[in-house]
């Protein structure tokens, strides 16, 4: 399994934009599903955005004009580019790999997980 970790992230003023990264080690993160999710305090873990082998690309439907999923291969490194942040998109932002040859959004089909990164947005 990849191992993942996480940077970027932190405190912007709503409307702002912020961008996460996620580096793989361990393997080629190109080999797997990427996804990022997000969990709220007091909530569960939920899908934010995937990006599959072969260009699939899905958000949720919070996000969905707002956020870009991207990859960089050849730094083995999987990006969330977030504009116009809302207060209710503060969260700890996960990024997950899942070697499921078929897309799925599911928290339970990633079995490798980044340390998770606060981001807060200020009304």
């Amino acid at each position: 399994q990849v191992q993942l970790v996480q940077s970027g992230g932190g405190l912007v003023q709503a409307g702002g934009s912020l961008r996460v990264s996620c580096a793989a080690s361990g393997g080629s993160f190109s080999s797997y599903g990427a996804g990022w999710f997000r969990q709220a305090a007091g909530k569960e873990r939920e899908f934010v955005a995937i990006n599959w082998r072969g260009g699939l690309t899905l958000y949720a439907t919070s996000v969905k004009g707002r956020f870009t999923i991207s990859r960089d291969n050849a730094e083995n490194t999987v990006f969330l580019q977030m504009n116009s942040l809302k207060p209710e998109d503060t969260a700890v932002y996960y990024c997950a790999a899942s070697s499921r040859p078929g897309w799925t959004y599911r928290v339970a089909d990633f079995s490798s997980w980044g340390q998770g990164t606060q981001v807060t947005v200020s009304s």
